[in-house]
């Protein structure tokens, strides 16, 4: 400011020295320039040719600098009157002033004005063009790009590059593409800007060419351009190949690596959940002596599950001076409600000095998720009052505190009230929560509303129809949705597969599976899985049997299937041999389903020895800890084995005697084999919680029975009288 002040005082007896030179001027203008300094500048320009400077003009340079000034500060007005004075002046005809009036025109997206300085141009430049190219480009205007684009000089490919770059990034990728294949042909060889910009654009569909590029990349020699293999990274990661973005990153020098780098790598392990590799990464980025960013810290933190590594991820955000960001701040919110620690996602939310609407969302996602379902429409009111709307993804976390029916009914009164009854997620959001709260008359009503219904408000109704025991209307609607323009998802059809499972309707069900051959969707693992369950369910065993043998692809829901339908069918050790089958599977990783399938088959089945060794293998191979019901049904079968001691150490070696589902399972064992001394043990542990059950004192009389203890058993049975507890005898519904 100093330097502005004096320049301004000494203007007067600069102007009276015919021999002033203008480079002290322009030198200044530059620095402020630099400094982002607009208004000195335009300040500064404005005195130099006042009265007191009368016999100073413009040059080419201090006019070149102004008119970038007035592009970066966006004033318009000024730079008319500059690129007037550069036409009335001749100063036009220099290069670099003709270039930044184009500029000027560019970021203030003056279409008219943009044309009319380009053809004022004599000989444009490569500058010149690709000025030209990107500004149409970016403003839409398409053809007029692609006509310049025609008729310019081919020869330098930074023209090429305005070209494919300013097509990317108005969404015209085959356009992109395109150029790209013409420069090729036309010989000029591609420079890092060009790689980089067509790989961002191969997806998966084309992931052929994406390999292409890459050999191009490689005998272009530009490996070594860090812009490059950060293309070609996220390339890799945006068609699935985490091999080849591994191979990518660790083929080049780490001197090549930027901060960009490890972002982009950080972000796609965490996109496909490769959440402990994203946080060895990011360890790595700090070994390499690269700040994390905020970008990084928005990565690495959706990666955060466990709450001592969010701890921490989070005191590095601090330290770095990133907890005043905002974009920082919504993402250690979402990463402490996914931890489960909702009172440190509302610390962090409190500290915030700007929310915004993700700000918003996020702390009412994390009441919900928390089941605070008050502080979440308590929260839905603040943020009114302070001036920001909702959204779908606001009412979508609010209508997920389904059990509160008074919460639903003030969003859905607020969606009407607003206008946002045309919002089509927020139609069909509501449409899940009424089917959730039991309320399906009301669901069904905003379902019928929807004007413009889409694939998710059919797979809504449908679906809410199952979870409210409507398994026929649910099949009506299936039946509309066929009738209609939409075609059902590989969801839909899951959804009608379980619901032919659940009421055995063969006919139906083999009626889905004649339309899933036919859309060509037989390859779908999870539609198999559903025909595999449905045909079990219907007493086609064998049907079940061709379906999961004729699969190209099995999960761990393929192998539960077909187990549960071996299961079902009372062919236990079939069963067995299937799981054995399933362990031999590398890539298969039973889970708690699995075991509890497998050892229900064995229970059935009376496989005691079976059931024991697939025990050892829950506990020694897998480690898994047997759940309760898991463990019932071990005991349960154990016990009606006549190996009633080992169930009773099974439940005391587990420490799971607090709950009754066990101890009632080996209680039936003992009224089975008659073992009054181990049923009396049991009888007392249950009656000391559920003191109230009729259940315990009629089996444990019925034991004493057995064993010829009459008088016990008399005993017993006047104590139900004496109580009240009484159970109450059989009786038929239907004669």
């Amino acid at each position: 400011m100093k330097k502005l002040q004096y320049a301004m005082h000494s203007l007067k007896t600069i102007a009276e020295s015919a021999s002033q030179d203008l480079l002290e001027y322009n030198r200044l203008l530059a620095e402020l320039k630099r400094s982002s300094r607009y208004i000195d500048s335009l300040q500064l320009f404005t005195q130099i040719h006042s009265s007191y400077c009368s016999n100073i003009k413009p040059d080419h340079y201090n006019l070149s600098t102004t008119l970038a000034v007035c592009a970066n500060f966006r004033d318009i007005a000024f730079g008319s009157q500059l690129h007037g004075y550069a036409i009335r002046s001749g100063l036009k005809f220099y290069p670099h002033v003709a270039n930044t009036v184009l500029s000027l025109y560019s970021k203030i997206e003056d279409f008219v004005s943009l044309k009319r300085g380009f053809q004022e141009i004599e000989k444009p430049d490569v500058y010149s063009w690709t000025t030209l190219l990107s500004a149409c480009m970016k403003m839409g205007h398409i053809e007029y790009a692609s006509e310049m684009f025609d008729i310019m000089p081919k020869g330098n490919v930074a023209c090429w590059n305005a070209m494919i770059t300013g097509s990317a990034e108005s969404g015209h990728d085959w356009v992109a593409m395109n150029t790209f294949y013409e420069m090729h042909k036309m010989g000029v060889k591609p420079d890092n800007y060009s790689f980089a910009c067509i790989l961002s654009l191969c997806t998966k569909e084309i992931e052929d060419l994406g390999r292409q590029v890459h050999s191009s990349v490689i005998k272009a020699g530009y490996l070594r351009k860090t812009s490059v293999i950060n293309a070609l990274i996220t390339m890799y990661f945006s068609i699935e190949n985490l091999e080849d973005a591994y191979e990518v990153f660790e083929g080049t020098e780490s001197e090549v690596h930027d901060q960009i780098t490890y972002n982009v790598m950080i972000d796609g392990l965490v996109c496909i959940r490769r959440n402990e590799e994203a946080l060895i990464m990011f360890k790595d980025m700090k070994r390499a002596c690269l700040s994390p960013t905020e970008l990084t810290f928005v990565s690495i933190m959706s990666s955060c599950s466990i709450i001592r590594v969010a701890q921490q991820v989070h005191s590095q955000a601090i330290k770095l001076g990133f907890e005043s960001f905002t974009l920082v701040g919504n993402s250690t919110i979402t990463m402490y409600s996914s931890c489960g620690e909702f009172q440190a996602a509302n610390a962090v939310f409190q500290m915030l000095i700007e929310k915004d609407l993700i700000s918003w969302n996020a702390i009412i996602s994390s009441y919900v998720q928390g089941n605070f379902g008050k502080s979440a429409v308590l929260a839905f009111l603040q943020m009114q009052r302070t001036g920001i709307g909702p959204d779908e993804f606001t009412f979508g976390s609010l209508l997920g505190v389904s059990e509160f029916i008074e919460i639903l009914e003030m969003v859905h009164a607020f969606v009407y009230k607003n206008g946002l009854i045309l919002v089509i997620e927020i139609l069909n959001a509501l449409v899940s929560a009424y089917a959730k709260c039991r309320k399906v008359k009301q669901s069904h009503q905003v379902f019928s509303e929807i004007n413009s219904k889409n694939l998710i408000s059919w797979n809504t109704v449908i679906y809410g129809f199952l979870l409210n025991g409507l398994p026929f209307q649910a099949l009506e609607h299936f039946s509309k949705l066929i009738m209609s323009k939409l075609k059902p998802s590989t969801f839909t059809l899951s959804i009608v597969l379980s619901i032919c499972a659940n009421i055995s309707t063969l006919d139906i069900g083999k009626q889905i599976h004649g339309y899933i051959l036919r859309s060509g969707n037989s390859s779908e693992t999870s539609l198999c899985n559903g025909l595999i369950t449905m045909y079990s369910k219907c007493g086609l065993l064998g049907w079940s049997l061709k379906t999961f043998n004729v699969m190209i692809e099995r999960d761990i829901v393929s192998w539960n299937s077909i187990i549960s339908a071996y299961a079902q069918h009372g062919q236990g050790k079939e069963a067995v041999h299937c799981f054995k089958a399933m362990r031999d599977m590398p890539s298969i990783m039973p889970d708690q389903a699995t075991f509890t399938t497998i050892l229900s088959a064995c229970s059935h089945a009376g496989l005691v020895e079976e059931a024991c060794q697939i025990l050892d293998t829950m506990l020694i191979d897998y480690h898994v800890v047997p759940s309760m019901d898991q463990l019932s049904c071990i005991v349960d079968l154990i016990g009606r084995s006549g190996y009633i001691d080992q169930a009773e150490s099974v439940i005391e070696s587990a420490q799971y005697g607090e709950h009754t589902h066990v101890w009632w399972a080996l209680f039936s064992a003992c009224a089975a084999h008659e073992n009054l001394r181990l049923g009396r043990i049991v009888a007392r542990i249950l009656l000391e919680k559920e003191r109230e059950n009729p259940s315990v004192y009629v089996v444990l009389s019925n034991i004493y029975a057995s064993a010829g203890c009459w008088e016990e058993a008399a005993n017993v049975r006047e104590l139900i009288k004496k109580t009240g507890s009484m159970k109450q005898p059989g009786c038929s519904w239907i004669s």
